[in-house]
C-alpha cells in the first residue's frame, strides 16, 4: 500500500490516485509487489536532520530512501522515502523543469532504490536515469 504524508511543512500532493497508480505499475512491471510503501514530504532541515542521525552525512539532498523490505520476502518491497520539498524546487529550477516533473522524478527514483537499483557509480547512476526516464515515459501516457 503506497502512503503520501507530510512531516513538519504544508504540501499537497497532487493527482494521488494517479501517482499511487504509476507507481503500483511500474512496481508490477519489475515483478514485484508493494508492500507498504510511505512517501514523507518534508522540508530541508528535517531531511538534513534524518541525513546526519542516519547516514552520518551533513548535507542537504532531495531524497533518502529507507528500504524494510525482508530479506526472506523479495518480492515485495516496503519502506520509507523521504523527500525535500525545498531541494525538489530548487532542482526543478536549475535543471529548467517543472516542479511537477522534477517531483515525479523524484519519487520513482526513491521507487527505484527500493527496487535494488543504485546510484552511487557513474555507471549505477546511468542506468537509474535510464530507468527513470522509461517509467516517466510511463507516467506521461496515463497522466
Amino acid at each position: 500500500m503506497i502512503h503520501f504524508h507530510t512531516q513538519d511543512i504544508k504540501f499537497t500532493l497532487k493527482n494521488k490516485t494517479v501517482l499511487k497508480h504509476w507507481i503500483t505499475s511500474i512496481i508490477e512491471k519489475k515483478k514485484r509487489k508493494s508492500g507498504e510503501i510511505s512517501f514523507i514530504f518534508c522540508s530541508d532541515e528535517y531531511l538534513l536532520n534524518i541525513n546526519k542521525q542516519y547516514l552520518n552525512h551533513d548535507t542537504y539532498t532531495d531524497i533518502i530512501t529507507f528500504d524494510y523490505s525482508q530479506e526472506n520476502v523479495k518480492l515485495n518491497i516496503s519502506g520509507d522515502i523521504y523527500v525535500s520539498i525545498e531541494r525538489v524546487k530548487e532542482n526543478a529550477s536549475k535543471f529548467s523543469k517543472s516542479f511537477e516533473e522534477e517531483l515525479h522524478r523524484i519519487l520513482i527514483h526513491g521507487t527505484l532504490h527500493l527496487l535494488g537499483y543504485k546510484d552511487k557509480t557513474k555507471i549505477a547512476k546511468t542506468e537509474m536515469t535510464k530507468q527513470e526516464d522509461l517509467c516517466l515515459a510511463i507516467l506521461k501516457k496515463i497522466y
